[in-house]
């Protein structure tokens, strides 16, 4: 008998044909928050993969922890492996429900799975003698097939596979396998969720953040570099793209009307995204606006803002509100750093009075005012780069 850490994905199961190609992006997402901590043996069955830890139970704690965190996984359960072998099951069976004894459970009832339909007992034959076994060695406990304590989960493959307790990951599909975007990330909270939510749909996310030193502090940039630090024990590591942001800013600023300094400038911030995008392989953009949650975020502006770049824009929260990003934020350990006040270069530069439904021609008539495509060009040549 030894111990594992046995993994289960869910969407992958639906990809066919394709499926190989889903399974190997994971094993890798796998092993690369592994590598360099832990010593591990990591295999496949089936619908499953597993991983050995070389190490005691704290460090099968940890990696559970991290592999927990890749997209892609629905649970990893705390598994013992024996040879099929009916006598070893119930020994691990039996060593699995004392665990959850000691945790104060007291009902219990056994799943077994049997791939392995050479196996000489069938499953329900097998759930009952196991439960017996189970009742015999430990007086403390009883059966509850409708609510029980816990589960005694027995899965008969190749070899036999017995856990209960389980850790919940995130989900989705491993990241790497839907191609690569550009997120454009501010110390806000909604852009961190939206970028987690589209590496949950398996976007490599490279990140940018647009900094205007000295009306945005260095405290506002290591905000940004802290998020994109949560965010990398999801996405697999982030390059941060860091454009000084502060002569643009002033040039559109001096030279177009204020009300539409706002759409302005995102606009100039999605041109420059655009060209990351373009120079990393990228094959979209990522925001984090959600509809009509404020000025710039109009179905007008919005789709003024789309018309200064040609990649697709991925807006994840479009349909969310603000609670309900705040929710996901929490969950994701993003919220507590994004509310730190320290202002970001968008908040700075806010009109009084922004237009809500600016049209696209008056836009580009504005723009005449200031090089737009120079503006963009001088953004691109003043990028510290960050690897997260």
């Amino acid at each position: 008998m030894e111990r594992l850490l046995l993994i289960k994905y869910g969407e992958i199961m639906l990809k066919g044909l394709n499926r190989p190609v889903f399974e190997k992006q994971l094993e890798r997402n796998i092993k690369r928050v592994l590598d360099g901590t832990f010593g591990y043996e990591i295999f496949k069955e089936h619908g499953r993969i597993f991983v050995a830890i070389n190490g005691d139970a704290s460090d099968y704690e940890r990696a559970a922890d991290r592999i927990s965190r890749v997209f892609g996984i629905v649970t990893v359960a705390f598994a013992y492996r024996t040879i099929p072998d009916s006598s070893e099951a119930i020994e691990a069976a039996i060593k699995v429900a004392a665990e959850e004894n000691k945790k104060g459970k007291t009902t219990f009832k056994v799943e077994t799975r049997r791939p392995n339909k050479n196996f000489h007992y069938k499953s329900m034959e097998f759930n009952a003698l196991v439960g017996e076994k189970i009742l015999e060695a430990i007086e403390d406990l009883s059966v509850d097939v409708h609510n029980p304590d816990f589960t005694v989960y027995i899965e008969i493959r190749k070899n036999i596979y017995v856990y209960s307790r389980t850790l919940k990951a995130g989900g989705g599909i491993p990241v790497g396998s839907s191609g690569r975007g550009v997120v454009l990330l501010s110390g806000g909270i909604d852009s961190p969720v939206a970028a987690y939510m589209m590496a949950k749909r398996g976007l490599k996310l490279e990140a940018v953040y647009f900094h205007s030193h000295p009306y945005t502090t260095e405290l506002a940039k290591e905000k940004v570099i802290d998020l994109a630090k949560i965010l990398s024990i999801y996405c697999g590591g982030i390059r941060l793209h860091i454009v000084n942001f502060t002569e643009a800013q002033m040039t559109i600023y001096e030279k177009c009307p204020h009300e539409q300094l706002t759409i302005i400038m995102r606009r100039v911030m999605m041109r420059v995204a655009e060209e990351i995008a373009l120079k990393n392989d990228a094959g979209a953009l990522v925001t984090g606006e959600s509809l009509a949650q404020v000025a710039s975020q109009t179905l007008e502006s919005l789709h003024v803002t789309n018309s200064a770049v040609n990649l697709p824009v991925f807006r994840p929260l479009v349909g969310m509100d603000k609670y309900e990003a705040i929710e996901i934020a929490k969950k994701i350990e993003t919220y507590e750093i994004s509310i730190r006040p320290y202002e970001d270069c968008c908040t700075i530069f806010v009109a009084k009075h922004p237009e809500t439904k600016p049209r696209l021609e008056r836009i580009l008539e504005s723009e005449k005012n200031i090089d737009f495509e120079g503006i963009v060009k001088k953004c691109l040549e003043d990028i510290e780069i960050i690897l997260v």
